[in-house]
């Protein structure tokens, strides 16, 4: 159980990176940690975003992951 708790507590300090890494315009995509958050965090924020309505230019998939993970991690405690 307590690994799980650690393995989404990792997975929301991915998240949080990459949540502020999208607001850098300045920073290459393409450099490996960019591309290491971007490639963990994609296939969980993916489907949420396509089941999301159109919000005009927001993304709320890592806010919706995020209480996500911390249902889970209240259920598991």
């Amino acid at each position: 159980m307590n690994i799980l708790i650690t393995v989404l507590w990792l997975f929301e300090l991915i998240l949080l990176a990459r949540v502020l890494m999208s607001w850098l315009p300045g920073l290459d995509r393409s450099h490996p940690i960019a591309r290491f958050l971007i490639d963990v965090t994609e296939p969980i924020l993916a489907p949420i975003r396509k089941a999301l309505p159109d919000m005009g230019g927001f993304d709320f998939s890592p806010l919706i992951v995020f209480l996500i993970i911390q249902v889970l991690m209240q259920i598991l405690v």
